[in-house]
């Protein structure tokens, strides 16, 4: 089904340079729709003092979107009625995303899993039980498509028959299996789950996709379980990442004996809650109410004049960034300038390239 024109846009909008989740969110809210925004982008990059970034080519957007039809996935937009709510809460939430499967799982209670790679068998077996307790009580269990802990949360959560199910989030393009072995259970998952991928189609699994996957898993979940993890690995970025979305944060402890327990050792003793059993899992987390979720507003607005910042605003931000992230609010705090103002610099100085946007809302300049 070919998309809209601003659909069309908003996806050429997301796929050009130095445009993320948070400045795509802020073009929209300033200009109103996309089609407005990549008028004004050149125009922006200059105050900011760069060249405008390299739009994307609308023919390279129709061939994306012919491969997204050819791998049988469909298009999800940011906005959108059926966007998942607890995603769309979070700054960095993905303005585009292509699924394949059924998208009614996106309603249901969602719980993350996630583990080490290396798991061991006991783990493994303990995270494909969770799953299934979790999906036969009726949540929905999401988790990466990785080897290990990924891996057995998704067929302990298939297994379960009516009721809950699983989602696979990958870190390629919709039409890229990983880990190979991994192909058959991705393909089960797009046809009788769902798949949900953030990257175009024909994207290959490359290492600075994988937070940003992990991002939407703990974006997509009421909370997060770490079953097995060593003390510096991507389950315990997911768990980081859950507690700055303020959600849960449980984990299951295990031997002190096994390096591959002290990841969840120290997540408990930082405070994540203990789990052993999925009525822990459900006991942490409560009553779940998607509606309760914010959507995050990103229709039509026109940024008023208070939001267009002066020579000297301008100046005085950029005088305060430096090469170490600041937070936001602090910019503003030094600034005593208006919010609207601050972030119209910020945006202005990322589209020019000169800005790079940091987790927890911080911001440097290079």
């Amino acid at each position: 089904m070919p998309l809209s024109g601003d659909c069309f846009d908003r996806l050429r909008l997301i796929r050009s340079a130095n445009i993320g989740p948070v400045t795509f969110v802020q073009l929209l809210r300033r200009f109103g729709s996309a089609t407005a925004a990549l008028d004004a982008i050149p125009d922006l990059a200059a105050r900011g003092g760069g060249r405008a970034p390299r739009l994307a080519d609308p023919g390279a957007i129709e061939r994306e979107m012919a491969a997204v039809a050819a791998a049988g996935a469909r298009y999800i937009f940011l906005g959108d009625p059926a966007y998942p709510a607890y995603l769309a809460a979070i700054d960095s939430a993905p303005p585009a995303l292509t699924l394949r499967g059924d998208d009614s799982l996106l309603a249901r209670p969602i719980i993350a899993m996630v583990g080490a790679r290396n798991a061991s068998a006991a783990a493994c077996r303990f995270a494909r039980e969770l799953a299934g307790a979790l999906a036969a009580k009726g949540a929905v269990v999401v988790s990466g498509l990785a080897r290990g802990i990924d891996t057995a949360a998704h067929v302990g959560a298939m297994g379960a028959g009516d009721g809950g199910g699983t989602i696979g989030v990958i870190a390629s393009g919709i039409d890229i299996a990983y880990p190979p072995e991994n192909a058959g259970l991705q393909e089960r998952i797009a046809t009788e789950q769902l798949l949900i991928a953030e990257q175009p189609p024909g994207t290959e699994p490359l290492a600075r996709h994988f937070p940003f996957r992990n991002r939407i898993i703990a974006g997509l979940a009421a909370g997060t379980v770490v079953v097995e993890a060593a003390p510096r690995s991507g389950s315990l970025i997911t768990a980081r990442l859950a507690g700055e979305f303020g959600r849960e944060v449980m984990a299951v402890p295990g031997s002190p004996l096994d390096p591959r327990a002290q990841g969840c050792n120290a997540l408990i003793r930082d405070g994540a809650t203990l789990i052993q059993s999925a009525e822990d899992v459900l006991e942490s987390i409560g009553p779940i109410d998607i509606r309760a979720a914010d959507r995050l507003p990103i229709g039509p607005h026109v940024a008023d004049a208070a939001a267009q910042a002066s020579d000297a605003e301008r100046r005085s931000v950029v005088e305060l960034l430096s090469p170490t992230p600041v937070a936001v609010d602090e910019l503003i705090r030094q600034s005593r300038q208006d919010p609207a103002s601050v972030q119209t610099v910020l945006l202005e100085l990322e589209l020019a390239g000169r800005l790079e946007r940091h987790a927890g809302g911080k911001v440097s300049i290079g």
